[in-house]
């Protein structure tokens, strides 16, 4: 089988459960672009820009940006430089970028979001540009002390290891963000609905400790690692100077003071504990909005959830008494939902989506659905789809799309969308709602993004429009001309989700420390801001829905997004210059930002024309990057990883220690991933097998080659996450025995194919499900001798997934068949799941029946020291059957039946505040007698990973 070689990002100290690991997920994807893609760089000293063909200006803006902004914000920072390759990806759909080690490389995925007030209204290309390049600045500078040397023994998956431990997430985060806002007239920072997560705990009484803000909960809302990490890192420099966090990352990356390093080094240069600092923090903040804690007088009213209940957003009404909206919470999947009076139904269960936008008309619903590509991660689509509200049933209407915020004509005839394309481009484009003909592209003359478009009549729209320097206005679009006319003079404060109804137009927009509703008149051309917020203690007003005679609006609470409604003759319509949407946005009191000569520095930035160059996917194809130690007793293992820029060949050159043999293995191992299917090859050599004959030790070396195919399949659509993998690979052994043997046994060598089909299929998961609510996972796998031997093996092995009694319960079933042939030479490695409990052996033919209950127990949201944190404690009984028949060596036939019952417990847990790991402990009530291992009925085990990933 092919096995792609992971690559660790960051390494992770497991002394507590007295293992090692290696290896963690990361960002991008194995050999996800399509061969057909030519690529071509722009190489600077600090950054290569990798980009495709067409994508000349956004890298030309992108490296600009990086030339001109590097100098002025490195002595926050440090001054250390190593060039590190910047990917631009135009194929996905997703939002993201990300900067890691192992190997040293930052991939942008070019395709912006619609919601403004989620990241803010700049450039895609330039907000990830001032993003991201600070986390280059950060690796290359706490490259020092012992996380140099982790790296000097581990490579670039060593100083991954130490930066991780030493200084959290929330300051790479927060740092990052700092400088976003710091060389922008935006950034995050300056964004009221970038703490609005923070807020509504203040504003709802909600004392959580720093581990469970650090590490989240399966119960409750907590904000993510983005918002606090800005708050530290601001108030940090605004009260202790610009180079305070220069100094404490240097001190806490070289690990001065070994334990707590960040603490100790907060301690040092700002003489406060990290509790005291942090709590000044918030409170720094806190006096920022506190206007906001006026709600929990509301809240003594209105009754507080004492945890999470459900985000409810995007309403529209069917009438004055019916609402229908998107629900989503912690133990259900996203579904739609239609309310009249005080009882909730629901309509339907959302396919996979990017975001929670919908637009409904006249009992149909039209939303966008994520769909990935057939074989290229990076390439996936944004797929209209409509639902009738009436049945439930939805279909497809465009197929490999990438369209986003769709809404319906007044007849309901003609859908609009956003169209993003891959050339960077923004259209808007009209589409059949019944078939999903397109209709007619409106002209783009402007080079404007375009967010949100309503039909207004039949002639125009009207969207939230993003200029290419990143300034917000609302703007009337002829639908045939595509002459504008902006209604709103231009700003950076972010505007979205406009509603229009008959001659006016509602609408969110940031408007000093909040975010509010406004009403702007299409005939009086006159602006207001409609004062009826917060009514139910929420923090910020979106998404304004209405009706014949009532309005509603979504506020953000600890509790999940929250309807606020009146009748609209009680709306508070305040009349108000249009020069104040012009105000600047809010530094909530940190004037850190505007002290020194990096400020707005963005605006600044020259295009200078920079040469391009053609990029060879071939460069530096052997990459090694990391030394990689993974101990499994009885195998000890240090593996050489490597990973070329655009990630199309891993590779492995590895040595083993087997301690149970004493044998050494060298080995190699490659897979190539820029062809429809992965290709991969390998060799290994061993040292001293060791065999056991006629009451002496045997002893042989092994020669391994290996090569082999792997089609990937994604089949995902819809509902469900479905993936196919079909391979086969080709090995050749060869045994030599040593000289003290080779009069007693021949040489010999055997080749022979290893066939396997994977197929998974589940519908989306819930965060409190501990499996989906329903799902298959099936594995196929014949081995079979073609030459040297006669050898054959059949392993069928699947799992079922099905709801249980409550729902986040699950009934898992377990079914496997494993058969040999019976005058096999050779035993081929045994993947059968015999019986928990037993000593597994390999014999003729095994069948298994599972039956396993997997249930939450207890949600402690509790830990110590900042190393433990205990989010979840789940259970599992399970009963076990194996029947398996062998031969005795006189032929004769062995019959045998292994049951056991027991049951599990599993703590599903956080190390040192970031690192996610389940482990768990094992209880086996053997029925029958372990012919295989040792005495007794009963069995303990501790059930820990072998690798974190």
């Amino acid at each position: 089988m092919i096995r792609l070689i992971k690559i660790p990002r960051q390494l992770q100290l497991l002394l507590l459960l007295l293992t090692a690991t290696a290896t963690i997920t990361k960002a991008q994807q194995f050999g996800s672009n399509p061969p057909s893609i030519k690529w071509k760089q722009i190489d600077m000293p600090a950054a290569k820009v990798i980009f495709p063909v067409g994508l000349d200006s956004a890298a030309e803006r992108v490296a600009n940006i990086i030339r001109q902004m590097n100098g002025a914000i490195q002595p926050t920072i440090g001054y250390k430089q190593r060039q590190i390759s910047i990917i631009l990806q135009n194929q996905t759909t997703i939002a993201n970028a990300y900067v890691g080690l192992a190997p040293f490389r930052s991939e942008f995925y070019l395709t912006p979001e619609q919601n403004s007030f989620e990241i803010g209204s700049l450039s895609w290309p330039e907000q990830l540009a001032i993003h991201e390049f600070r986390h280059v600045q950060q690796y290359n500078n706490f490259n020092v002390g012992f996380s140099h040397v982790l790296k000097i023994l581990f490579g670039e998956g060593g100083q991954a290891l130490g930066n991780d431990l030493a200084i959290p997430n929330w300051f790479f985060e927060g740092d990052a963000v700092f400088n976003e806002t710091h060389v922008s007239e935006q950034g995050r920072g300056r964004l009221p609905f970038f703490f609005n997560g923070f807020r509504a705990l203040w504003a709802d009484g909600k004392k959580y400790n720093y581990m469970k803000i650090r590490n989240g909960s399966y119960l409750d809302y907590t904000p993510d690692w983005y918002p606090l990490g800005y708050m530290m890192v601001s108030y940090g420099r605004e009260k202790y100077g610009d180079d305070f966090w220069k100094n404490v990352t240097r001190d806490a990356a070289a690990y001065k003071g070994v334990f707590y390093p960040l603490n100790r080094a907060i301690k040092k240069y700002s003489g406060k504990d990290f509790k005291t600092f942090r709590n000044d923090g918030f409170e720094h903040y806190k006096r920022q909005f506190k206007a906001d804690t006026q709600n929990q007088q509301a809240g003594s009213v209105l009754k507080i959830s004492k945890h999470f209940d459900a985000n409810r957003e995007y309403p529209s009404y069917v009438n004055d008494s019916t609402m229908i909206y998107m629900k989503s919470t912690y133990d259900h999947i996203p579904m739609f939902v239609v309310k009249t009076g005080d009882s909730e139904k629901k309509i339907a269960v959302r396919s996979f989506s990017l975001d929670n936008y919908f637009a409904y008309r006249d009992g149909k619903i039209v939303y966008a659905a994520y769909r990935p590509d057939l074989r290229w991660n990076y390439r996936d689509y944004s797929e209209l789809m409509v639902l009738d509200v009436n049945t439930g049933k939805e279909h497809r209407l465009t197929k490999s799309t990438k369209y986003f915020a769709p809404d319906f004509s007044p007849d309901g005839k003609t859908i609009v969308t956003v169209q993003e394309s891959p050339n960077g481009k923004c259209n808007i484009h009209l589409v059949n709602a019944s078939s999903g003909r397109l209709i007619s592209v409106v002209p783009n003359k402007e080079n404007l993004f375009y967010t949100y478009p309503k039909f207004y009549g039949n002639d125009h729209l009207i969207a939230a429009i993003r200029t290419p320097q990143g300034q917000m206005s609302l703007d009337m679009i002829d639908i045939k001309t595509g002459n504008d006319k902006y209604l709103l003079p231009f700003s950076y404060q972010p505007i979205a989700f406009p509603k229009i109804k008959n001659d006016t137009v509602y609408f969110s927009m940031t408007s000093g420390i909040n975010d509010r509703l406004f009403a702007f008149s299409l005939k009086s051309l006159q602006l207001y801001e409609l004062g009826n917020y917060n009514l139910n203690g929420s923090i910020g007003n979106y998404e304004p829905a209405i009706g014949n005679n009532k309005f509603a609006w979504v506020g953000f609470t600890s509790a999940g997004y929250r309807f606020n409604e009146v009748d609209k003759k009680d709306l508070q319509w305040l009349s108000v210059d249009p020069a104040r949407v012009r105000s600047p946005l809010p530094d909530f009191g940190i004037t850190a930002l505007k002290r020194d000569s990096s400020t707005d520095l963005l605006g600044k930035v020259k295009n200078d024309s920079l040469p391009v160059t053609k990029y060879r996917k071939s460069h530096h194809l052997f990459n090694f990057h990391s030394l990689i130690p993974n101990f499994s007793d009885p195998n000890y293992t240090l593996s050489l990883e490597g990973e070329n820029v655009l990630n199309t060949l891993q590779t492995e050159l590895s040595f083993t220690y087997n301690r149970d043999e004493g044998y050494k293995q060298f080995g190699f191992n490659a897979v190539y991933g820029a062809l429809f299917p992965y290709l991969s090859a390998g060799a290994g050599y061993t040292i001293d097998r060791r065999g056991y004959h006629n009451g002496a030790n045997v002893y042989w070396n092994e020669t391994d080659l290996h090569g082999g195919f792997e089609l990937p399949f994604n089949l995902s659509s819809g509902k469900n996450s479905t993936v196919l993998l079909v391979g086969s690979d080709l090995y050749y052994t060869q045994t030599n025995f040593q000289e003290a043997y080779k009069t007693m046994f021949a040489d010999h060598n055997y080749t022979y194919l290893n066939n396997y089909i994977t197929f998974s299929n589940n519908i989306q998961q819930a965060r409190q499900n501990i499996y989906p609510r329903f799902g298959q996972t099936i594995f196929l796998n014949y081995k079979s001798a073609i030459s040297g031997i006669n050898a054959d093996q059949f392993l069928a092995n699947g799992y079922f997934y099905l709801p249980g009694i409550l729902v986040n319960h699950n009934l898992v079933i377990n079914l496997a068949h494993q058969q040999k042939n019976k005058s096999s030479v050779i035993d081929f490695s045994n993947n059968f799941p015999f019986s928990r409990g037993y000593q597994a052996e390999n014999l003729y033919d095994m069948n298994k029946a599972g039956v396993n209950y997997h249930f939450p127990i207890a949600y402690p949201d509790a830990g110590f020291a900042n190393i433990f944190y205990l989010l979840r404690l789940r259970g599992n009984a399970f009963y076990d059957y194996t029947y398996a028949t062998d031969f005795y060596a006189n032929g004769t036939k062995f019959k045998g039946t292994f049951r056991s019952t027991g049951a599990e417990i599993y703590l599903d847990s956080q190390l040192f505040n970031q690192g996610a790991i389940s482990f768990g402990f094992r209880y086996s009530y053997l029925i029958d007698r372990d012919i295989f291992g040792g005495g007794g009925h009963n069995r303990f085990e501790v059930i820990v990973p072998i690798t974190v990933f």
